[in-house]
């Protein structure tokens, strides 16, 4: 019990060691938080998933410092990713939810005409669009090209027109 006071220490009143100690553990025990919610829950770095990294660093953060118990951000690190994973198979199964939890695709370009209010909302730019088309069809011009979409992610995907 002593080694393990002297390793971890208590309270807001720790050593280099005691916190190397603790960031030792807390990286293990966020990797296991992590596979638990799943691959989809940080790969997909949806509005909801870089809230829930952030808040679950915040959480694991004050356990390496005492600002907290160490046991108890482990805790609300697990009700985190349970709710991120009961979020994602909720929304799996109901659009609404799905919508509420990760958003909507805005479609800012469509058969050759841009949405200016679309791209006003998603905040993007005719550069960013030439951008998306460039890195995508390896031409700089938007013949040819279907839809350019604002993804859930803030990624732009850009549809080739059939035949082009």
């Amino acid at each position: 019990m002593e080694l393990l006071h002297h390793c971890f220490g208590t309270g807001d009143d720790l050593t280099p060691l005691q916190m190397g100690c603790r960031a030792f553990v807390t990286f293990f025990a966020a990797l296991a938080l992590i596979r638990i919610a799943g691959m989809r829950s940080f790969g997909k770095r949806s509005a909801f998933d870089v809230a829930n990294g952030i808040m679950l660093g915040a959480v694991l953060s004050r356990g390496i410092v005492g600002a907290s118990p160490w046991l108890a951000t482990i805790a609300a690190g697990l009700v985190l990713v349970s709710l991120d994973r009961v979020l994602a198979w909720l929304g799996s199964r109901s659009g609404a939810i799905e919508r509420l939890v990760k958003g909507e695709t805005l479609a800012v370009f469509r058969e050759g005409t841009m949405n200016r209010r679309a791209m006003a909302i998603a905040a993007v730019s005719r550069g960013d669009l030439q951008a998306a088309v460039r890195h995508e069809t390896n031409s700089s011009g938007f013949e040819g090209i279907e839809s350019i979409v604002v993804e859930t992610t803030g990624e732009l995907s850009v549809t080739k027109a059939k035949g082009a």
